[in-house]
């Protein structure tokens, strides 16, 4: 299994448990937007949506960009390739022990069904 770094990880999936945080990712995949833009998206002051953007910026999910007054958002550079990453390692470790449960399954019905066929009259 590879591994990833742990912090990096972490800040990513804390990041990503926020619905608000989601919603922002969802967003900024269609466009970039400000700060302020998003505030009045989700609803919620500059300052709150700052707060969310912050969050994550340091996980490297939005980079932002201050141009005079306004701070741009956009997707940032590792676009959760990193905890893509993890998720994929263990959806192939758990996919494969689950085929190996389906073989051990099919092997105890064919089992049973030549023990069935032995106590029949």
């Amino acid at each position: 299994m590879v591994h990833y770094s742990g912090a990096r990880l972490d800040a990513s999936f804390a990041a990503l448990s926020d619905a608000t945080r989601r919603g922002v990712l969802k967003q900024l995949g269609r466009a970039d937007a400000s700060i302020t833009e998003l505030a009045e998206k989700f609803h919620m002051t500059p300052t709150g949506m700052k707060k969310h953007v912050g969050v994550l910026e340091r996980a490297g999910l939005v980079a932002t960009e201050k141009v005079g007054r306004v701070r741009t958002c956009k997707l940032g550079p590792s676009r959760l390739s990193a905890a893509t990453a993890w998720i994929e390692g263990y959806r192939l470790l758990w996919g494969s022990r689950f085929d190996e449960l389906d073989k051990v399954i099919e092997e105890l019905k064919r089992t049973e069904r030549i023990d069935e066929g032995r106590t029949r009259p």
